[in-house]
C-alpha cells in the first residue's frame, strides 16, 4: 500500500515551484499525493519567514495534521526552517527540520531514513552558509495548474534593512540555463501552456549562457508554449532591450511586477532601496511608453519604522499618478535580524492598518481603471478553471483577470474573447466569434485615460 504525502505550502512563488519539485520527486518514489488536511503518512511544511506569523501558521498546521494523522511525521524546511532553527526543533510533532541548503535533498533523507514515523527526537539538518553555485534542480514541478512556476534563481545580494530573505536563502546564484530550458520542455509536453519564471532576484539572472533576455529567446522556442510571464522583477535590473523585446515578442507577457515599497526617498534610503522616487517614475513612464498596453503593478510596504503621515501620503500621491495597474500592499512587521528590527519610532499597529486599508482601497480603483481601457476590445484569454458561479476565467497577457459564460469546458485553452464590464476583481467577457479579426497591439493614452475614465473619487 501506497504511503500517502501531504504537502503545506507558504509564502512566495518561489517556495510554490520548488513544492512542486518536491511533489513530483515524491510521486517517482512511490508516494500518494493527498490534499492537505486529509489523512496522511507524511506532512512537508514548506516555509515562509517574511512575516512574524511562520512560527503561528506552523504550529496550526502541525496540530490540524496530527489531529486526523497522529502518526504522521512531520517534515519542515524553506526559509521559516532556515531563520526559526531553534524554536521548529523544539516545536511538538516535529520529526524533521532541513535548512534550506537541504531542501531539495528531502526525499533523499527520507529515503536514507528508510521508515518514515514519529520520532522522539528531532533530525537537524541544518546550515548557516549556502552554496553560491550556480546551480541545477533535477526533477519537473507537478502542477494543477495551467499555468507553472519555472525556478531560474535563488537569494539576493541586495540587503534591504527589512528583509530576512538574504539571510534565509543566501546570496544570489543563477539556475543553469541548459537545466531550466529542460525543465521547461517537460512541463510544456505535460500540457502547461504559460510558464512563470520565478526566483528571489530575477533580473540579476545570469550564467555563462547570458542573462534573463538570452533565456526568454531559448524558451520562446520550444513548440507548444504559448506564453512566458515574468514575475517580480527588481526596477534597476530591468535592461532596456528587455522592454524593447517586450514590446514586439508574441509570447513574452506585457506585464511587470516591480516593486515600489515607499514614494518617499527618506524611506527609501532607510530601506536600503536602490533607487529614488524620480528614478522610479521615470523607469514606470518608460516602460509604459515602451510597450503597448502593458500591465505595471506594484508591491508597497507600509508602516516602516518612523514612517510619518506625509511621507506615507507622497506614496499614496506617487502610486495614485503612475500609471500603475494595481499594488500589493503589505504592512511592515520587524523580522528579527535585519537592520530595520532595530530603528526606533514604530508606527502603531493600528495606524498601520488604516494605511494598509487607504492603499488597498486606491490599487483597486486602479485595477478598475486599468481593465476599464479595454472594455469593447478582443482580448487573448489562456482560461484555468471554472467558478462556483459557473464563469471560466482565466487571464490575458497583459494580468487582466477575465470571467465568460460558455456552455463547454474552456479549460487551457487560449480564446478571443470581447471584454463587456468589470467587476470588483475581474473583468467580464464573451467569446469573441470566430472569424472576428484580432485587432493588433494599438497604444493606449494612459495617462490620460486614467484622468477621463475614473471610477469615483480616489481615497485621499
Amino acid at each position: 500500500m501506497k504511503k500517502k504525502v501531504a504537502f503545506y505550502t507558504a509564502g512566495c512563488r518561489l517556495n510554490q515551484s520548488e513544492t512542486a519539485v518536491l511533489t513530483d520527486r515524491f510521486t517517482r518514489m512511490g508516494y500518494q499525493k493527498v490534499a492537505y488536511g486529509e489523512p496522511t503518512d507524511l506532512l512537508v511544511l514548506n516555509t515562509c519567514s517574511v512575516t512574524e506569523n511562520a512560527e503561528a501558521d506552523c504550529r496550526r498546521v502541525i496540530r490540524r495534521t496530527l489531529r486526523h494523522s497522529p502518526q504522521a511525521f512531520v517534515a519542515v524546511t524553506g526559509c521559516y526552517a532556515q531563520t526559526g532553527l531553534n524554536t521548529l526543533q523544539h516545536l511538538p510533532g516535529v520529526d524533521l527540520v532541513l535548512g534550506n541548503q537541504y531542501k531539495m535533498l528531502l526525499p533523499d533523507y527520507l529515503e536514507e531514513m528508510s521508515h518514515v514515523q514519529k520520532r522522539s527526537l528531532t533530525f537537524v539538518r541544518h546550515s548557516g552558509s549556502m552554496s553560491r553555485e550556480d546551480f541545477v534542480q533535477d526533477g519537473v514541478g507537478e502542477y494543477a495548474t495551467t499555468r507553472a512556476n519555472l525556478k531560474i534563481q535563488d537569494g539576493c545580494n541586495f540587503m534591504c534593512s527589512f528583509c530576512l530573505i538574504p539571510f534565509a536563502r543566501g546570496r544570489e546564484r543563477s539556475r543553469l540555463s541548459d537545466d531550466a530550458v529542460r525543465e521547461a520542455e517537460r512541463l510544456v509536453e505535460r500540457g502547461h501552456r504559460e510558464l512563470v519564471l520565478t526566483g528571489v532576484n530575477i533580473g540579476r539572472f545570469a550564467n555563462g549562457s547570458g542573462g534573463i533576455l538570452d533565456l526568454i529567446q531559448r524558451l520562446e522556442a520550444i513548440p507548444g508554449l504559448a506564453r512566458i510571464r515574468i514575475s517580480s522583477i527588481e526596477p534597476t535590473t530591468i535592461p532596456d532591450a528587455l522592454l524593447q523585446y517586450m514590446s514586439t515578442s508574441r509570447k513574452l507577457c506585457r506585464f511587470l511586477h516591480v516593486p515600489l515599497q515607499s514614494g518617499h526617498d527618506g524611506i527609501l534610503s532607510a530601506m536600503n532601496r536602490r533607487y529614488s522616487v524620480k528614478e522610479y517614475r521615470a523607469w514606470v513612464e518608460r516602460a509604459v511608453q515602451k510597450i503597448p498596453d502593458v500591465c505595471v503593478g506594484t508591491d508597497v510596504l507600509v508602516g516602516f519604522p518612523g514612517e510619518t503621515d506625509d511621507q506615507f501620503a507622497a506614496t499614496c500621491e506617487l502610486v495614485r499618478d503612475l500609471p500603475l495597474a494595481y499594488a500589493h500592499v503589505f504592512s511592515y512587521s520587524a523580522r528579527p535580524g535585519t537592520p530595520a528590527a532595530r530603528l526606533g519610532h514604530p508606527v502603531p499597529h493600528a495606524e498601520i492598518k488604516i494605511r494598509n486599508q487607504r492603499l488597498s482601497e486606491l490599487s483597486r480603483s486602479k485595477r478598475a481603471r486599468f481593465y476599464q481601457q479595454f472594455l469593447d476590445r478582443d482580448c487573448q484569454v489562456l482560461f484555468e478553471s471554472v467558478g462556483k458561479d459557473g464563469l471560466w476565467t482565466g487571464l490575458t497577457d497583459n494580468f487582466i483577470r477575465v470571467s465568460v459564460a460558455s456552455s463547454g469546458s474552456l479549460a487551457n485553452q487560449l480564446r478571443r474573447v470581447r471584454l463587456t464590464g468589470v467587476m470588483e476583481h475581474a473583468a467580464l467577457g464573451k467569446l469573441a466569434d470566430a472569424d472576428t479579426p484580432r485587432p493588433g497591439r494599438v497604444p493606449i493614452p494612459v495617462f490620460q485615460s486614467f484622468e477621463k475614465e475614473a471610477v469615483g473619487p480616489l481615497p485621499a
